[in-house]
């Protein structure tokens, strides 16, 4: 095959001229990302060998081999994994690669719209320490060869096959494809590292054996495969009796040394691991910077055996409620890898935890198919499950601060889990329940259902709630007003989901939620019976009014009333308790989905001044322009107040202006 020229897809460009432009402080990676790709070559063709024996050489070991040359200023790093072949070289090295690659792409799009066009100087300045903050949140996999190198060489076989490929780039742009030779299967990839990274003045010299050496034991100690290196020994001759001759010149010979310890840390004895060899591992296996919240390290022996390693992480990643997110564990059958995310080993409410699962008892050549309904992934599954909140439920109880962070981070997920119980699992509210916390109006803190029961004056019927932006705005609220004056405590739903999940739940100890803002609002004390008999009496006097009020407002509205529920805002609106609240209306109109709209009913305060005004433009007559924009203002105040602006914006400004004109 003669030498090809051939261009990367443009962004796969971008992608290049941010590894070899971008103040990259964490160098080191591109170490971690290749070995780690040889270990999954190497997976691969010991997966494929299960049903192809011809695939495997009889007698080899598997390896991954690092060979620095500080002469050549070059570092090759082999394996003789699946290899590939010239198709899959084109698809893997000359486009963006499957390893998180495209989510920083996507993510460096997003940051950047988000700053917005700034004075040149600080955009550039900032456009550098944004690319070098997020790189070190993507794994760039193969492409992280161009941070340390000003040319990559690709020289690889497919298992099975005849011939080999060689791929070369610079990495500005274009990269080359011809035919090569090679006698094995495998891949080898040479680096031509950039001066910086090369030779004794280098800060980071990645020629320099020892270096690589305390790399690998850093990021990759725990890959299965030996990662072996040639050392240079300078010793002095020994004599027969093994003891050092005197004035003897020293000799110079090779030792090839395993770098890793290979043995996978799951499988060791929990009494013997530390905490931070459970980080260093969980940082390594699941590219991440910081140290998990949480570990689980549970074995299992008996009818299904198994051995988990989970985590929680510190942070939730900004795509964990995305369609792109791969939730899952890693799945091992006797330490061999079966598959990277196998999303039936737990709820998709737990879809934030990362880890691995080791079980004997799976059959390594069965399809995934076969594997997803296997009877022993669904036991080890609520095994998890059941250790995953009982010691969620035991921080809650014993490390209130630490399960709150957690729930600030993740407690989202499990709030999705309740409302999507309707759909596809039933048991998950009574699993989840007691695990909840909302923002409440009292001690200004997290609050669970069980502690808000407790505080509950005994003639307080309902858990009362509330759905806003935030507090401050809740607190704003119209609807507040009565409960606030008794003292009456209030969950603040801040969180679109939040009202989905009550909702879902009903009640709580026999105590049903009731929304501030939907259907009647009965507070069920002395007070409220004698407000409710003076609003009945009102109302009924008001009868015409309230009914040419929404003559006016036509469709707008699906009733008007006079409030119970106000004591100093003129109006307000509320939803129909059969029906989605306001809050839900938003929150579909916010996901392109209008067909779910709120039937509004407006509430007016009679003891406001601007009742008495109504009153009066009514008596003077339904018909009069005044009295019909009076009442549009005023149901465009209440919409205000939900945080939803008017339809015709302009239209309220200039008669709210002729009305203030008067």
């Amino acid at each position: 095959m003669a030498k090809e020229m051939h261009e990367f897809k443009a962004e796969t460009k971008k992608l290049l001229d941010l590894m070899v432009h971008s103040i990259y402080t964490n160098h080191e990676i591109f170490l971690r990302e290749l070995i780690s790709n040889a270990s999954d070559a190497i997976d691969k063709v010991r997966f494929e060998g299960l049903t192809d024996h011809n695939l495997l050489a009889d007698g080899e070991d598997y390896e991954i081999y690092l060979l620095p040359d500080a002469e050549s200023k070059t570092l090759t790093i082999s394996d003789n994994g699946i290899g590939m072949t010239r198709e899959e070289v084109m698809e893997n090295l000359g486009t963006i690669a499957k390893s998180g690659t495209k989510a920083f792409m996507e993510k460096m799009k997003e940051k950047a719209g988000e700053k917005g066009e700034a004075a040149e100087g600080e955009n550039k300045e900032e456009k550098t320490a944004s690319e070098k903050d997020l790189i070190g949140q993507f794994g760039v996999g193969f492409y992280s060869a161009f941070i340390v190198a000003d040319k990559v060489t690709v020289i690889t076989k497919k298992a099975g096959t005849t011939e080999a490929t060689r791929w070369e780039s610079d990495g500005l742009g274009t990269f080359s494809v011809e035919a090569a030779e090679k006698d094995t299967r495998g891949t080898t990839i040479i680096l031509h590292l950039s001066d910086e990274f090369t030779g004794k003045e280098a800060e980071e010299n990645f020629s320099e054996r020892y270096k690589l050496q305390d790399l690998v034991k850093k990021y990759s100690d725990y890959v299965r495969y030996p990662i072996k290196m040639d050392f240079e020994i300078e010793e002095t001759p020994k004599d027969a009796d093994g003891k050092p001759i005197e004035g003897a010149e020293k000799i110079k010979r090779t030792e090839v040394r395993t770098l890793n310890s290979m043995q996978p840390l799951w499988t060791r004895n929990k009494n013997e691991i530390t905490q931070e060899e459970y980080n260093d591992f969980y940082k390594a296996q699941f590219s991440d910077w910081e140290d998990p919240m949480e570990i689980f390290h549970v074995t299992l022996e008996g009818t299904t055996e198994y051995t988990a390693l989970m985590y929680i992480p510190a942070k939730a990643p900004f795509n964990l409620y995305h369609t792109d997110f791969e939730p899952g564990l890693q799945l091992f059958s006797r330490h061999v890898f079966i598959m990277e995310n196998c999303k039936d080993l737990l709820p998709d409410y737990l879809r934030f935890i990362k880890g691995l699962v080791d079980s004997p008892d799976l059959s390594l050549n069965i399809s995934r198919e076969l594997l997803q309904q296997s009877r022993e992934l669904k036991t080890i599954g609520k095994s998890l499950e059941k250790t995953i909140l009982k010691t969620l439920a035991k921080m809650m109880k014993n490390e209130r601060e630490r399960y709150e962070k957690f729930w600030v981070a993740f407690g989202k997920s499990l709030k999705i889990g309740v409302y999507d119980s309707i759909f596809s699992n039933p048991d998950a509210q009574e699993k989840l329940k007691e695990l909840l916390l909302f923002e409440s109006s009292k001690e200004n803190k997290l609050t669970s259902m069980k502690e808000y029961i407790g505080r509950m004056p005994e003639s307080q019927k309902e858990i009362y709630y509330a759905s806003g932006k935030d507090r401050a705005m809740i607190e704003k609220l119209p609807q507040m007003e009565q409960l606030k004056s008794r003292g009456l405590e209030v969950f603040y739903l801040t969180d679109p989901v939040d009202e989905f999940c009550v909702d879902t739940l009903r009640e709580y100890e026999g105590k049903k939620f009731r929304s501030i803002s939907r259907g009647e609002l009965d507070l069920g004390d002395a007070e409220a019976e004698e407000v409710k008999k003076e609003t009945e009496d009102i109302a009924k006097k008001n009868d015409g009014l309230m009914k040419d009020i929404k003559k006016a407002l036509g469709d707008k509205v699906s009733d008007v009333k006079v409030s119970k529920r106000l004591k100093t805002s003129a109006v307000c609106l509320v939803a129909d308790e059969n029906g989605p609240s306001i809050s839900m209306e938003k929150t579909f109109a916010a996901m392109d989905n209008p067909m779910f709209k709120a039937q509004r009913i407006l509430e007016i305060n009679p003891h406001h001044a601007l009742f008495e005004k109504l009153v009066k433009l009514h008596a003077d007559g339904a018909e009069g322009e005044e009295f019909k924009d009076y009442c549009g203002l005023l149901y465009t105040q209440a919409l205000l107040i939900e945080g939803i602006l008017p339809d015709d914006p302009i239209g309220f400004a200039n008669k709210l202006a002729d009305l203030m004109a008067k």
